[in-house]
C-alpha cells in the first residue's frame, strides 16, 4: 500500500483560516488574563496602603483605584438604588447603592453599601437598614459598579428603582444631587442590622478561565491543520496489487 499526499489549496485556505482566528482569539484571552494578573498586582499593592481621607476636590484617577478610604458624613436615606443580577456565589441579589454627603462639603460620593439576596417573590425588594446621622465609612475606591447586559431601556432611574447598571453621572442627573466620579465599595464588616454581606467579587477572577479558553482556542488552530494532513494523506492513498 503507498500513500500520497494531495494538495488541496482551497481546503488548505479554510484550515489556515481557522488556525489563525484560533491563535487571534488565543492571544486575546491570553492578553486578558495578563491584564487581570496586573490589576491583581495592583489591587493587592494598593489595599495594602493606609487609607486616606476622601478629598470632595479629588479627581477620577486610576492610580486611587483599589485604595482604601476613609469618608466621614451621613447617607442620603431618599435615594438608594439597587443593581440587579449581581448574583453571590449561587444566589441572586442585589447591590445596595446610595449617595453619601460628605461632612463640610454639598459634594456628594455613590457608595456601594452591600449585597441583598432577592427575595422569594420576584417584585418584591429586599429590605435593609440605613444608619441615620453622622457615620464614618471605610471602603475602597472604584471607578465603576460594574456593568452587566441589559436588554432594552430600564425602569427610570427613582428612589428605590431596581436597575441593571448606574454610574455616579446618571444618578447626579436623576437625583440633583453633586456626586463624585467614582464610588466607594463599603468594607467594614456588615453588621447584623445591616442584613447584608460585603465580601466584593475580586476583579481579577477569571484569570484561569482565559487561560483555558486561550489554550482551547490553540488546540483549535492545531487541530485545523493536523485534520488538513491527516485527510489529505487518506484521500491520497492508493493500493496496488
Amino acid at each position: 500500500m503507498r500513500f500520497a499526499f494531495r494538495f488541496r489549496p482551497v481546503a488548505l485556505i479554510a484550515a489556515l483560516i481557522v488556525a489563525l482566528i484560533g491563535i487571534l482569539l488565543g492571544n486575546w484571552q491570553q492578553d486578558r488574563a495578563a491584564y487581570k494578573t496586573d490589576l491583581q498586582a495592583r489591587q493587592l499593592a494598593r489595599a495594602a496602603e493606609p487609607p486616606f481621607n476622601l478629598d470632595p476636590n479629588i479627581a477620577a484617577s486610576p492610580d486611587l483605584e483599589f485604595r482604601r478610604v476613609r469618608v466621614h458624613g451621613e447617607f442620603i436615606a431618599g435615594w438608594p438604588v439597587l443593581l440587579a443580577n449581581r448574583p453571590r456565589g449561587s444566589q441572586s441579589g442585589f447591590y445596595l447603592a446610595m449617595p453619601f454627603k460628605i461632612a463640610g462639603a454639598d459634594e456628594h460620593v455613590l457608595v456601594l453599601r452591600g449585597w441583598l439576596p432577592r427575595q422569594a417573590e420576584f417584585d418584591k425588594l429586599p429590605t435593609f437598614a440605613t444608619p441615620a446621622g453622622p457615620v464614618t465609612l471605610e471602603g475602597r475606591l472604584v471607578l465603576s459598579a460594574g456593568k452587566v447586559m441589559e436588554l432594552g431601556d430600564g425602569p427610570p432611574l427613582a428612589p428605590g428603582a431596581a436597575v441593571q447598571n448606574l454610574t455616579p453621572q446618571a444618578l447626579a442627573q436623576a437625583s440633583g444631587l453633586r456626586l463624585l466620579p467614582f464610588l466607594v465599595q463599603q468594607t467594614l464588616p456588615a453588621t447584623p442590622a445591616d442584613l447584608m454581606a460585603r465580601d466584593w467579587p475580586l476583579p481579577e477572577a477569571g484569570i484561569d478561565k482565559h487561560r483555558g479558553y486561550a489554550f482551547q482556542w490553540y488546540a483549535l488552530a492545531a487541530l485545523a491543520l493536523l485534520f488538513y494532513v491527516m485527510t489529505g494523506f487518506r484521500r491520497g492513498s492508493r493500493t496496488t496489487r
